[in-house]
């Protein structure tokens, strides 16, 4: 394939996982994030630190974001937006461990018989490039997700300039 038609179809790829991410319309998601929960099935959210400061993870340790474009507690990633950040679903009552768990809370999550985890009145997502405990390659990206402070807040530093390269061009993706 020549490079004129590897570009487009980049392009058009790029352009199809943007539009799902700014999209404002339901339905469900493939799959979840995999929170950690315990053994009631309730999703654990606690803190931890990394190269942007102290951040909320789950259970795992996996870093947890929230979405610009969320501006109630209602999630708006939806459709393939959510098959890249997959929503922190829970089936019992969020635990919280080192952060307020009056902050805690759920909403209608996108998937199928699974409510959402909140923080502060804000969806909770993970990010499908982040592959293990500690990562923070979602921060920032498109500039609208962002890791989540203990008070709730949108952290909005960039992360530390990583030794490893993941290949990925510095996109997230």
């Amino acid at each position: 394939m020549n490079r004129l038609a590897l570009f487009a179809v980049g392009a058009g790829a790029l352009a199809a996982v943007a539009a799902g991410c700014s999209s404002s319309t339901t339905s469900t998601a493939s799959g979840s994030g995999g929170s950690a929960t315990t053994s009631s099935g309730a999703a654990i959210v606690k803190t931890a630190s990394s190269s942007l400061g102290t951040v909320l993870v789950d259970g795992s340790g996996r870093t947890l974001y929230m979405f610009k474009h969320d501006t109630g507690s209602s999630p708006t990633c939806t459709g393939s937006c959510a098959s890249i950040w997959p929503p922190d679903d829970t089936t019992g009552t969020p635990q919280g461990t080192g952060v307020s768990s009056s902050m805690l809370g759920t909403t209608a999550s996108t998937t199928a018989h699974a409510t959402q985890v909140t923080f502060d009145g804000h969806p909770l997502y993970y990010y499908s490039g982040d592959s293990k405990a500690g990562q923070v390659n979602g921060q920032g990206v498109q500039g609208i997700w962002f890791a989540v402070s203990p008070s709730g807040s949108a952290i909005t530093t960039t992360p530390a300039p990583s030794t490893s390269s993941t290949g990925n061009g510095g996109y997230g993706y």
